[in-house]
Parts: C-alpha cells; structure tokens; sequence
C-alpha cells in the first residue's frame, strides 16, 4: 500500500472515530409505584432518549397490571407472576403471601387512616388469605370470596428486572435502576469499581452499612418504610400471614442476587419468618443482610460484600 494511501486510510480512521456517538453517564427519574425511581445508564445522548421510553413503556406496563387498583386476573404477566408468588409462597411456609390486601386495609395501610383493627375485623381478613386458596381455571386467577391481592412485594422487583434486560438488550454496558431502595446495576461505576449501595439505618439518618455488588439486584424489606405509632409501639406494613399482625423481630432485611423480583419477596419472607436460615438455603444465589431488633447486623446465605457503618 502506498504512503498516500496509507496515510489516507488513517485519517478516514480518524474521522470515523470521531464520528461515533460519545457515551457518557445520563440520569433520569420516573415515579414507579408511588416511589422515585433512578435509571442512571453509560450511553450516548441519542440512545438515552431510546432508553427512557423503553423504561417508561416497562414501568407503566407494570402498573396497568399491579397496582393495588387493578382488577386484572387474565393476562399472561399476571398469571406467570403469580407462579413465581406461589413458589415463594410454598418455599416460606406461607411468610410470603400476595393474598394479604385485607390486611393492608383493615389496618388502615391502604388509604393511610392507620388503625389497630378490632378482633372481629382482623378474623374476618384473616379469613380471606392463603394463597393456596387461589387457583389458575381456564387462564385465569379464582381468588377465594373477599381475598384482595397485594402485588407490592415482588411487582416492583419484576418490572426493574424487566427494564434492566431490555438495556442491556440495548448494549447498554453499565448502568443501574433504583426504585426506592429495589435495584439491579451491571458493569461498574462511574470509577470503574462495584457499584456501592447504601443500606438505610432503620433507627437514623444515613446508612447501616455499604454493599458492594455488580450485576447483581438488592432489595430490602424494612419496619421504617411505612409505619404508624400508637402508645408507644410502631405497627409497619410488613405482616405474618398467620396472625394478622406486623411481623416482630427485625428491623430490615436487605436481600442480594440475580433477580430483583426474587430479592423483593425474600426480603419480605425472610422478614416475616423466625427461620429465614431454613428459607434462604433453598435459594443458594442469593445472601441476606438481617437487622435485627436489638439492632445487630447478621448475615445468612450466599457470602455478601458488605462493610457496617461505624
């Protein structure tokens, strides 16, 4: 090859080069499910757009389907989302239970009019759970008469494990989404190092402690999140199935593994059961960080890089 030639096929290298679109960190925000969720993405400007209507379009999509004001029992989303719900279901002894709407409510959870129920209400919704009361006939969910669904605690989870593969579907190397706390992030960040996340002190401002994970999800389950007090003792949302009341024993527990959805309900059936041990080993991708009520930090199934907060 010639001298010209050569030195031309360099600055046509050149030039193309500098023509490719320049990635950089873009952020934005959606509102999911009542909650500020963070997409943070390495793209350039052109893809970005591309990236939040392939978000929007998954989270709203979600929503039709899950929202506590949804009567849909029909479609495909719902009926394989109930599945992955049962098996949690049956793998907890029943601490993970979508069917616990009437205790939302007569709790006062689902309009925010916080109340302790009397007996004969909190027997009346106790009356109405157990998911194995609720079966699949003809392509569609048959709940028991007065059961109310509550999808809060893996809904979520499922739409952000939604989003992040159609992103990385995209080619979209690093990035993660934030819902509240309910998250997946890939590749690494910004410096190139595991993207670290905070886990809230359910007592305090700022942090128990800082995961370290990459391509990964982490969800946690907490006695902080939506809470009221009455004479002195706090009545959360997170409640055993069995009695009716808010589960005792654990101010949070934070779960980490593959899939969003799945932390999601762990984290609610760990925090639910009085042997989460027994739970987590029939999950062996998946580790638990477990704030007690005294306030002591343990950890159960797969090894967890996490550093406490002095």
């Amino acid at each position: 090859m010639g001298k010209k030639r050569w030195a031309l096929l360099c600055v046509l290298c050149v030039l193309l080069a500098n023509c490719a679109p320049k990635e950089t960190w873009n952020t934005t925000t959606f509102i999911y499910f009542d909650t500020v969720c963070e997409v943070k993405v390495l793209c350039s400007s052109s893809q970005f757009k591309e990236v939040k209507k392939a978000v929007q379009e998954i989270f709203t999509d979600i929503e039709t389907h899950f929202s506590p004001e949804s009567t849909d029992l029909t479609s495909p989303e719902v009926l394989s989302l109930f599945q992955r719900a049962y098996a949690v279901y049956q793998n907890s002894e029943a601490k993970f239970d979508i069917s616990v709407g009437a205790l939302s409510r007569v709790w006062g959870f689902h309009d925010q009019s916080f109340r302790i129920p009397t007996v004969e209400d909190l027997d009346r919704a106790k009356n109405t759970i157990g998911m194995d009361k609720i079966h699949i006939l003809e392509g569609r969910l048959v709940l028991a008469q007065g059961s109310q669904l509550d999808w809060g605690a893996i809904a979520k989870g499922s739409g952000i494990d939604r989003a992040c593969s159609a992103l990385i579907e995209m080619e979209i190397a690093k990035g993660f989404v934030n819902a509240g706390g309910d998250l997946y992030c890939w590749g690494t960040n910004p410096k190139d190092l595991p993207w670290k996340i905070g886990i809230k002190h359910p007592r305090k401002s700022g942090f128990s402690g800082v995961l370290s994970i990459s391509d990964e999800a982490a969800a946690t389950t907490g006695d902080y999140q939506r809470y009221f007090v009455e004479k002195g003792v706090r009545y959360h949302h997170v409640f055993d199935p069995h009695s009716g009341f808010p589960a005792r024993g654990k101010q949070s527990v934070t779960v980490v593994g593959p899939e969003a959805a799945l932390c999601d309900a762990l984290s609610t059936a760990l925090f639910v059961s009085t042997q989460p041990q027994k739970i987590l080993g029939l999950y062996p991708q998946y580790g638990a960080i477990l704030i007690g009520a005294d306030g002591n930090i343990s950890s159960l199934g797969k090894p967890i890089s996490f550093e406490p907060s002095e």
